[in-house]
């Protein structure tokens, strides 16, 4: 039999342990859970941080995997349920709306892009696979920080930068913007994270009828709002996309 690499052998469980139970674990959880001593876990952990594959917390001290590992292809993301069963969904939505759709689910204390359809028409794009978009702004972060209680104490306790005029930054006023979201069942942003952007998302939820992600469109100002408000037709395809994926994840009717 072939001999393997120890050391790959032990990155490896490294990862599958992060991947599973508890969002983020210490130094002293990974080395107990793994058998190895302490020096040796660190060493590890050092290195997959390096490369992206692990993050650390740097208030709490604690891992969690990186967003490297969504960036490696879309032959990963191909087998992330969530984005496999968005797909049509979200492909209809951009091209019945005209503008971008991203895919959004909670990193750290952030939102992960794990899939953006582009706008279809012939415009100069980037794709954003793999960026991360502030929770307290944008319309994908507060959806799931109403909806997803880490995601609310990630956004409440974290720092809430003002991006621009309309950034809403004190606590007891974002706290009411998230009583609002869940009042209607959708979130917006409106220039509060990039001038002249506007955004609308929903939440998508699994068969346990929990949070897992967001979708969100995602354009110009002027061309999806009507009097600096979201158009409610723009609103109401979010929405009904969002509770298709939830559907096809077997949420069933909302």
């Amino acid at each position: 039999m072939a001999r393997t690499i120890q050391s790959l052998e032990r990155a490896a469980a490294m990862l599958r342990l992060l991947a599973g139970g508890e969002r983020r674990l210490g130094l002293s959880d990974v080395a107990a859970a793994l058998g190895l001593a302490k020096g040796t876990a660190h060493g590890i952990l050092r290195t997959l941080q390096q490369e992206g594959f692990v993050e650390q917390d740097p208030a709490s001290g604690r891992y969690q995997l990186g967003a490297e590992l969504l960036r490696l292809g879309n032959s990963y993301l191909d087998v992330h349920e969530l984005r496999a069963r968005a797909l049509v969904w979200t492909d209809d939505l951009a091209r019945s709306s005209g503008e971008s759709v991203y895919l959004g689910v909670l990193h750290q204390q952030g939102v992960l892009i794990v899939h953006h359809v582009f706008r279809p028409d012939d415009s100069r794009q980037v794709l954003e696979v793999g960026a991360m978009q502030p929770l307290h702004s944008t319309a994908l972060g507060k959806i799931l920080s109403a909806y997803d209680p880490v995601a609310h104490s990630e956004a409440a306790e974290g720092a809430r930068k003002s991006f621009t005029a309309r950034t809403v930054t004190a606590l007891e006023d974002f706290e009411g913007v998230l009583d609002l979201t869940r009042a209607r069942g959708w979130s917006s942003d409106v220039e509060e994270t990039w001038e002249g952007v506007a955004s609308v998302a929903a939440p998508i939820h699994d068969r346990r009828r929990m949070p897992v992600g967001a979708v969100a469109v995602t354009g110009a100002v002027e061309r999806v709002c009507e009097n600096g408000v979201l158009s409610s037709s723009l609103v109401a395809a979010v929405r009904d996309c969002a509770r298709a994926v939830s559907r096809d994840l077997g949420a069933g009717r909302f």
